[in-house]
């Protein structure tokens, strides 16, 4: 049995969770932020008197790794570090706009062709987007997109690609084809960590706690070139 505290900071919303054997048994959740460095420690204390109230011992910290909020990553990573340290703990990095997906894949019959296209925004016309099968395979790697009338044409033309995130709403206008499909009221919360992090946990895919850094968007509007797709 393995249990493992998932922590999610990268846009507005601030939420962790407990999970245990593919399953949540504690969580909380702020989705009215940001208020990331108010909520996050609280939320953590709570989460950390149940397990230890229970007898439940953590064996892991998964934190939101990126693209996403500089001030709410940096507080989420600090938090993951500091727990890891102080537990002697393996961290675990899960991308932000993987977990965006995970509610989609669990909650919506989606046809077996489909692909997913979690955005979180980056004002203006510009998101941060990749693209994934229903097996969470990239089909088609994170990048910084300014969104018209030609993005993600490749991918409509054959498949039904359904958008959602923060980023999405505002692409409406501008992506209009029958394949394309806009999922409302879809946020990435710990919650929806789980199944991600107990893989990378059973495949011991962990980050060097001492070194580790989230993905900011910052950087990456630093270090990419700009696309039209």
């Amino acid at each position: 049995m393995s249990c493992i505290l998932n922590i999610e900071t990268s846009t507005e919303a601030c939420s962790i969770a407990l999970s245990q054997d593919g399953a949540v048994i504690f969580s909380k959740a702020d989705l009215n932020g940001p208020s990331h460095a108010v909520q996050l420690g609280t939320f953590v204390d709570e989460a950390l008197s149940f397990s230890d109230s229970h007898a439940i011992p953590l064996d892991a910290v998964a934190v939101s790794s990126g693209p996403g909020s500089y001030t709410g990553l940096r507080i989420g990573v600090s938090m993951a570090k500091g727990i890891c340290f102080g537990r002697s703990l393996p961290l675990i990095a899960i991308p932000s706009l993987q977990i965006l997906s995970v509610p989609v894949l669990l909650n919506d019959d989606l046809p077996e062709e489909a692909l997913l296209c979690p955005m979180i925004d980056a004002r203006r016309m510009e998101v941060y987007a990749a693209v994934y099968d229903r097996a969470l395979n990239t089909k088609r790697e994170i990048a910084a997109d300014i969104v018209n009338e030609k993005s993600y044409r490749d991918f409509l033309v054959d498949h039904p690609v359904y958008f959602f995130g923060n980023g999405a709403a505002k692409c409406r206008t501008q992506i209009i084809h029958p394949h394309a499909h806009f999922l409302e009221n879809v946020v990435p919360e710990a919650k929806w960590m789980f199944p991600l992090a107990e893989k990378a946990n059973v495949n011991r895919y962990y980050e060097d706690v001492a070194y580790f850094e989230p993905f900011y968007l910052k950087e990456f509007v630093a270090t990419q070139p700009k696309k039209l797709i």
